[in-house]
């Protein structure tokens, strides 16, 4: 392929995200045209909870998705309060919900606490709409607890996992999606993968789409099944597709 057809690629499963903590009405605007580019559109936009409205007003009647986080940055551990966020999300038009899993919890062995948040907030999540869980992999650190993480959201009903929240210092590395893939190929289940946080360049998209496509087979990195949570590499995708310099995908896995 070429880089302007990788990059194509990589614009269509992207999520276009604006978690920036002095986000506002016009920065989701200026999100939400930038989605609807016709040399896309994107899959969905990643927006805070409070700007879920406002993009279903802007989005309204396009095929982009309206994805929210909850339980986000921290990774909480009450419930009662996530499942509050996430009706609320849903109600204001969330098409999609990326919850933090507990992580800490898990780090210290306590699954239980875990799997009950994911299948609670699953139980809620229907109709079409999807559940990303966010395993945070930079603080979880070990593969095994990666992969411990991984099997442990998919059993409880995520749809995707994904990597990182994009708010601690180590955020989607290849290596974690490795390990997330080979879970997601163990378990049989249509899961979909999210690598999120510090892609930036066309390079580095192209790592997970070469990744996803060598583990998962040749075609599986499509949005049903296959996201990339970014905003910094919007505009180095268009480069590529347009020719301009600064979107080479140069470097591989």
């Amino acid at each position: 392929m070429s880089d302007a057809e990788i990059a194509q690629h990589a614009l269509r499963c992207l999520d276009l995200t604006d978690l920036t903590d002095n986000c506002t009405d016009q920065s989701i605007d200026a999100l939400c045209r930038k989605a609807l580019d016709p040399r896309g559109p994107v899959a969905a936009v990643c927006v805070w909870p409070q700007f879920v409205k406002r993009a279903q007003e802007v989005l309204r009647g396009s095929p982009v998705r309206i994805a929210t986080v909850v339980n986000f940055p921290a990774g909480g551990e009450d419930i009662d309060r996530v499942t509050d966020d996430v009706q609320e999300a849903l109600s204001d038009g969330a098409n999609e919900i990326d919850l933090v899993l507990p992580y800490e919890a898990v780090r210290r062995g306590d699954l239980k606490i875990a799997t009950e948040m994911v299948e609670a907030v699953r139980d809620l999540v229907d109709q079409g709409r999807l559940l990303k869980v966010i395993l945070e992999t930079g603080e979880l650190k070990d593969p095994k607890l990666i992969e411990t993480a991984s099997r442990l959201s998919i059993e409880a009903g995520a749809d995707f996992i994904k990597t990182s929240t994009g708010k601690t210092p180590v955020s989607a590395t290849p290596e974690a999606a490795r390990i997330m893939l080979d879970v997601i190929r163990a378990s049989g289940r249509k899961v979909g993968l999210k690598p999120s946080g510090g892609i930036r360049t066309l390079a580095d998209a192209k790592i997970y789409l070469d990744l996803a496509e060598r583990i998962m087979g040749p075609g599986w990195a499509i949005p049903q099944t296959f996201r990339i949570g970014a905003s910094s590499v919007y505009d180095t995708l268009m480069a590529a597709i347009e020719g301009r310099d600064g979107g080479a995908a140069t470097g591989a896995y």
